[in-house]
């Protein structure tokens, strides 16, 4: 939706979202499936695979992640589903760079198998985005695995002067999104980790990979892997679409997800923590169950400190404690599973900690007996209850 939509009714205060990655697929397919509203504020800094030849061709933000929202969040009609699964289609991942070049422009063909199925004007709009990107596509252009809905995003932002907003608002109508998808911000930046070490690195696509504990990240405008300069640490203001459809939040999420490159990232835009701060709704926290690589080393309390502490623009500092009195301004609620959940550290100090901050801990059975997945009604359940609550 763009902003001259109204909202479907009764959804004056959604529930917002920060997010990047897939943790939230099944969560955002079930709100969608119940016809449920709601918005999701999404990272761009993704920097590994076809996502960083795309980014390095177009000095642009990555796409992948609003791209698989978007698929997450479309009305699962039947008219939609060659649609998505266009959306999803990708080159394999070898063969001949030259022949996979012409693969991809086979594809810009009418009568090519891949749009087959979809409605004619929907399939022409897609047509035309993907015909933008074949015009400006360099010549040595790397295909390898390349996401065609991706490249039709690409094509439809070269077209629109590079304005994601206007890229999300013509996908989010062509598949029927239940909700809203908006990038966090509309710069192309990367994200960039300080480790416990003191090195520092720079490249979301890095953070599977460390081997000691991330202390904090940040946005420069650096490349990944180009010289050993200290990256410049860049705070862009967030994008002034996010930041409206933030302030109409009837609860603000921190949900599942990798902790520092999907959620944390998110909160390191300008003005986010100033917006959040003011709000009165629920601001509830979804910790990660079962293994988050990029939390080696930390505690559930360590989560806690770090998500508030970014938000107030503060160093990630485990010594420091001024952040505890200002807590509950950035989160009121954490949800737990103490029976199947499996967190980092010790939950009962975790669960003390959110007592001295005035955090409320709702304990629930949400996890699944494997101890790495929410169950995805159960969690839209408990949400949708608390934005109700907060309406009352």
């Amino acid at each position: 939706m763009t902003d001259d939509k109204p909202h479907p009714a009764g959804t004056e205060r959604p529930p917002v979202f920060f997010s990047g990655g897939t943790a939230l697929k099944r969560l955002s397919a079930t709100f969608a499936a119940q016809g449920c509203h709601t918005v999701h504020l999404v990272t761009t800094f993704d920097s590994g695979g076809s996502t960083a030849r795309l980014r390095a061709a177009f000095a642009m933000p990555a796409l992948g992640d609003l791209r698989n929202r978007l698929l997450a969040l479309a009305d699962p009609c039947p008219d939609n589903r060659e649609l998505v699964r266009c959306m999803d289609t990708r080159l394999p991942e070898s063969g001949d760079p030259q022949v996979l070049r012409q693969t991809l422009v086979a594809m810009g063909s009418e009568d090519h198998p891949v749009w087959q199925g979809i409605n004619a004007t929907r399939a022409k709009c897609l047509q035309q985005c993907l015909a933008s990107f074949l015009a400006a596509m360099p010549a040595g252009f790397d295909a390898r695995k390349a996401s065609l809905g991706n490249l039709c995003m690409a094509g439809k932002y070269l077209q629109e002067h590079r304005s994601l907003n206007a890229v999300m608002g013509l996908f989010s109508r062509l598949l029927h999104v239940h909700g809203e998808v908006l990038p966090i911000v509309e710069e192309s930046l990367h994200l960039a980790a300080r480790l416990c070490d003191g090195t520092v690195c720079v490249g979301q696509h890095h953070f599977k990979d460390f081997s000691t504990p991330i202390l904090e990240c940040f946005l420069t405008v650096n490349e990944p892997d180009r010289g050993r300069e200290e990256p410049a640490v860049c705070r862009p203001r967030a994008s002034s679409t996010a930041l409206a459809r933030l302030r109409q939040a009837g609860l603000v999420c921190y949900p599942m997800g990798s902790f520092f490159s999907s959620v944390v990232a998110n909160l390191l835009a300008d003005d986010v923590g100033k917006v959040v701060a003011a709000l009165s709704c629920p601001k509830v926290f979804i910790p990660n169950t079962g293994h988050d690589h990029e939390l080696m080393g930390h505690t559930l309390r360590d989560e806690m400190r770090i998500l508030v502490q970014t938000m107030l623009g503060l160093p990630c500092n485990e010594t420091d404690d001024a952040w505890k009195d200002r807590a509950r301004l950035f989160l009121t609620h954490m949800v737990v599973d103490t029976h199947n959940g499996r967190y980092p550290g010790s939950v009962e100090l975790a669960l003390e900690l959110a007592r001295e901050t005035g955090i409320h801990v709702l304990d629930l059975p949400l996890v699944n007996e494997d101890g790495q997945h929410h169950n995805p009604q159960r969690l839209a359940a408990v949400l949708r209850q608390l934005t109700e609550a907060d309406h009352a």
